[in-house]
Formats: C-alpha cells, sequence, structure tokens
C-alpha cells in the first residue's frame, strides 16, 4: 500500500511539472513572437527615417545647385555688365 501510494504521488507531482513545462513552453513562444514583431516594427520605423532623411539630402542638394546657378548668373552679369536675367538665359 505504501508503495502505491508514492508512485500516486509522484506521477501527480510529474503531472503538475508537465502542465508548467507546457505553460512555460507558450509563454516563450508568446516571447518569441512578441520579439519579432517588435523587431519588423524598428525595421520598417528605420526604413522610413532612412527614407526621409534621403528626400531631405536630395532636397538640400537641390537648392544647393540652385543657389550655385544663381551666384555664376550673378558673376556672369556683373563681369559682363548686364543684368542678372540675361545672364541666366546664356
Amino acid at each position: 500500500m505504501r508503495k502505491f501510494a508514492l508512485i500516486a504521488v509522484a506521477m501527480t507531482a510529474g503531472l503538475g511539472l508537465a502542465a508548467c513545462s507546457e505553460k512555460t513552453q507558450d509563454n516563450a513562444a508568446e516571447t518569441a513572437d512578441s520579439a519579432s514583431t517588435d523587431a519588423a516594427n524598428m525595421a520598417d520605423s528605420a526604413g522610413d527615417a532612412i527614407s526621409d532623411a534621403a528626400t531631405d539630402v536630395g532636397q538640400a542638394a537641390s537648392d544647393a545647385g540652385a543657389a550655385a546657378k544663381e551666384g555664376a548668373a550673378k558673376v556672369e552679369s556683373d563681369v559682363q555688365n548686364e543684368p542678372v536675367e540675361k545672364s541666366k538665359q546664356d
């Protein structure tokens, strides 16, 4: 009878550990899914930031080119003693 009681207690403890282990596995899977989602969201945000930065750099380069062209027309108009508008057409 004593052996039977010990076996019953051991089986009950084993079932408890198995249930605990399953819950731990479920929690680990949820944590992995959450981390994957967070990483994907951060990658999207980084991609958006890079795209915005590239647009800003392109606009700054365009503005710098326009300013250089305006400056060159002014210098040419001074050298040739003509209006800036005429120098822009040359």
